[in-house]
């Protein structure tokens, strides 16, 4: 799978997911950090899935309307399992990741908002 880290995301968390198989960007690897926008923005051109700690990418695309590939916001987790707790929503729930869901993983519980769709069905 292809990810875009946060650069909120535990640096290590990259290294950890890469030898999992995926595809990993970490923010913190830039030289400058280019904002929310651009991070969302990046991740959508790349068709990468953004993982994130931050609330304010749900809110673009949410309120929005931002164009993405799935968000993953991890919320209160130990930054040692932040690559764990990730893997295994997007082993899970990896398809309806990519097709736009916004999940949020809290200690014992993941929350799936599904892409929105018009009254056809279509997105």
């Amino acid at each position: 799978m292809k990810l875009l880290l946060d650069s909120c995301v535990w640096g290590k968390a990259k290294e950890e997911l890469v030898a999992a198989g995926h595809d990993v960007v970490w923010a913190g690897d830039w030289d400058k950090d280019p904002g929310d926008d651009v991070i969302l923005a990046l991740a959508h051109a790349e068709g990468r899935i953004l993982v994130t700690l931050d609330k304010d990418f749900g809110e673009l695309a949410l309120l929005h309307n931002t164009p993405h590939h799935g968000i993953v916001r991890i919320v209160n987790c130990p930054v040692r399992r932040q690559a764990e707790v990730c893997h295994d929503v997007i082993k899970s729930h990896g398809d309806e990741i990519l097709s736009g869901a916004i999940v949020t993983i809290e200690r014992g519980r993941v929350r799936i908002r599904p892409a929105e769709t018009t009254d056809e069905g279509f997105k």
